[in-house]
């Protein structure tokens, strides 16, 4: 709506550095929250928190007040994350072939899948790669990556293969406009979402987890 340039780039904050080095972001941040601006190549708490204290101050609100009005104008995008860790490390490597399958297969788009009451279509898919605008290094197998028509997303990681257990990491995110829904609690939001993302990787069965270890 602003017509801002944006980037969607890999783990890793040398993806930021490259951008803010060559002046194209001002503004970087990480799902984890980790936030930064061009003054440092790292993410700055400190800086985090006096930059909302200067919006609060200019805008004379409140941190909810302004969180509301922006999802008014702009829609929200809810988010979480489910961490397995120290699961089998062969189940996971298996998960993650079925996956990149799954993303070779051209009739993977257009599946649907019911959970929840909703639908979910799938609308592309692939092993995130990036080419940095910079430098022009290329970034593959950066995660599997399945999008849904109505603007929902999975993305699949797997890391720390190693003797001591592997880590699986599932993203789940869902934009939503509809102002009777912006306000709802994001693991109600995407609870259908994280239904679909089980059965497609079939996580539960090849990890033998009922449960996440971890709950972003």
């Amino acid at each position: 709506k602003k017509k801002l340039e944006c980037f969607d780039t890999p783990t890793g904050w040398k993806y930021f550095g490259n951008l803010l080095d060559a002046g194209r972001i001002s503004l970087c941040g990480e799902e984890s929250f980790g936030t930064g601006s061009d003054h440092v190549r790292e993410k700055d708490g400190i800086w985090a928190a006096l930059a909302w204290l200067q919006i609060l101050a200019s805008k004379k609100t409140t941190v909810e007040a302004l969180l509301k009005e922006h999802w008014k104008e702009f829609g929200r995008n809810f988010f979480t994350r489910y961490d397995y860790e120290g699961c089998e490390s062969e189940p996971c490597e298996t998960m993650m072939e079925d996956l990149q399958e799954f993303v070779d297969d051209v009739d993977s788009i257009g599946k649907e899948y019911t959970a929840g009451g909703k639908t979910f279509k799938v609308s592309a898919c692939d092993n995130f790669s990036y080419k940095d605008p910079i430098d022009g290094s290329l970034a593959s197998k950066q995660g599997i990556r399945i999008m849904f028509s109505d603007g929902s997303r999975l993305v699949f990681r797997l890391s720390g293969t190693g003797s001591s257990g592997a880590t699986v990491r599932m993203y789940v995110d869902s934009y939503e406009k509809d102002e009777s829904k912006i306000f709802a609690s994001a693991q109600e939001m995407l609870a259908p979402c994280v239904k679909v993302g089980l059965e497609i990787s079939k996580l539960p069965e090849l990890t033998g987890r009922d449960e996440p270890t971890v709950i972003t």
